[in-house]
C-alpha cells in the first residue's frame, strides 16, 4: 500500500470540513497514533498510508454527524482519494453506521485505538500537566470503568478493538499511550502553527 495523497492535500480536505480545533486535534492525533502504530507493527513503509488514513478518519463528522462513515466516501471521492483510503476511513463505523469491517491491520488500529485516544486524551485533561507524557495505564483502566467519565467514547467499539487486534485491553492502553506521546508535542506545534489553539 502507499499514499495516493499528500500529507498536504489531506490536510487541507479535512481543514475544508472541519472548523473546530477539537476536530482538527483529534484528526492529527490519530494521524500521529497511526503512524507509530504502523512503524510498531513492521508496516514502517506504509506508515504516511495509515497516517492519512487517521488524519481524514472523521473527514464527515463535524458537518454530518448523523451519516458518519456514509458521506465520507463521497467527500473523499470528490476529491480524487483512492478507494484504500476511503476503504479504510470507512470502516472505523463498523457496526455503528456501516457494515464495511476493518480487514487489513491498519483498518483494525484505527477501529480500536479511534475512541480510545479520545478517552485517553480526556485522562490527560484531568491531570496538572495536561499531558499525556505522565500517563499511567492504571489512570486510563480507571476512567475506562467509569462510564459516566467521557461518556461519548464508546467502550464497546474499544473492547471490540481490542479483540479484533487480538490484544488485552491493557496492552492496547500502554500502546496507544505511547503512540499519544511519540506525537503529542507535533500536535501541539502543529496547532498552534495553524492558529488553532484551543
Amino acid at each position: 500500500m502507499k499514499e495516493h495523497i499528500s500529507r498536504e492535500e489531506a490536510l487541507e480536505l479535512l481543514r475544508k470540513y472541519n472548523k473546530e480545533p477539537f476536530h482538527i486535534r483529534h484528526g492529527l492525533t490519530v494521524e500521529g497514533v497511526m503512524r507509530w502504530y504502523a512503524e510498531e507493527l513492521g508496516y514502517g513503509e506504509d506508515r504516511d498510508f495509515w497516517g492519512i488514513v487517521g488524519l481524514l478518519h472523521d473527514i464527515d463528522f463535524e458537518e454530518y454527524p448523523q451519516e458518519h462513515c456514509l458521506k465520507a466516501p463521497e467527500l473523499l471521492k470528490e476529491a480524487g482519494v483512492d478507494e484504500d483510503i476511503i476503504h479504510g476511513v470507512v470502516s472505523h463505523g463498523y457496526d455503528l453506521t456501516v457494515d464495511v469491517k476493518p480487514e487489513h491491520e491498519m483498518e483494525k488500529v484505527l477501529y480500536a485505538t479511534d475512541e480510545l485516544t479520545g478517552l485517553i486524551g480526556a485522562v490527560a485533561l484531568m491531570h496538572p500537566s495536561k499531558s499525556v507524557m505522565d500517563m499511567k495505564v492504571k489512570s486510563v483502566r480507571k476512567k475506562f470503568k467509569n462510564l459516566n467519565f467521557a461518556a461519548g467514547c464508546d467502550r464497546e467499539v474499544i473492547q471490540a478493538g481490542a479483540e479484533m487486534m487480538g490484544v488485552e485491553l491493557d496492552e492496547l492502553f500502554d500502546k496507544t499511550i505511547q503512540a499519544m506521546q511519540s506525537c503529542e508535542a507535533a500536535v501541539d506545534a502543529e496547532m498552534k502553527d495553524l492558529g488553532l489553539e484551543e
